[in-house]
């Protein structure tokens, strides 16, 4: 788990200072955490590592479609998850999320923009239910500020909270 850390900690470094999770590290990741569950688990470690990166993938594949998440922060999650237990995957998830929105909540108060979010949100969930078509969602990477949160950090910060015994 302390390999895990240490490069869970180089790709939230990498994302914090490039805005980009690079591929490589995921795939090192990915690699670790094939040889993790097996030296840990056997084979049945690495069935177990497929299938929960293989269902966060798909569970957060939707988020990615509308623009909510980036797809280095998709791949993140999924091979990360992979490294824990099925029973560790929905905290870690739930933990890693809820960092997020407190990161989140934190920006917002200090931009002093809930109105101006909430308002988009509720006017992108109308259309949405209007049309019955999803569309991206707050498409406004290329204005500074206005920028989404790095999801590496609060991964990292979950992964650490594991290794700590907290969930």
């Amino acid at each position: 788990m302390a390999v895990l850390c240490f490069l869970l900690s180089v790709v939230c470094l990498t994302d914090y200072r490039n805005a980009r999770i690079p591929n490589g590290m995921i795939m090192i990741i990915f690699l670790y955490g094939l040889g993790y569950r097996y030296w840990d688990a056997g084979g049945g470690g690495l069935t177990e590592y497929l299938v929960n990166s293989l269902v966060v993938l798909l569970l957060l594949y939707p988020l990615f479609k509308i623009g909510a998440l980036g797809a280095g922060d998709v791949k993140l999650f999924s091979v990360t998850a992979g490294c824990l237990s099925m029973q560790g995957v929905p905290c870690f998830m739930v933990v890693s999320l809820l960092i997020s929105a407190m990161i989140s909540l934190i920006k917002i108060c200090k931009d002093r923009s809930g109105r101006e979010r909430m308002g988009y949100l509720c006017s992108y969930v109308a259309t949405v239910c209007r049309t019955g078509q999803w569309k991206l969602y707050l498409d406004n990477a290329g204005v500074p500020g206005k920028a989404g949160i790095r999801l590496a950090g609060p991964v990292f910060l979950s992964i650490l909270l594991h290794a700590g015994g907290a969930y």
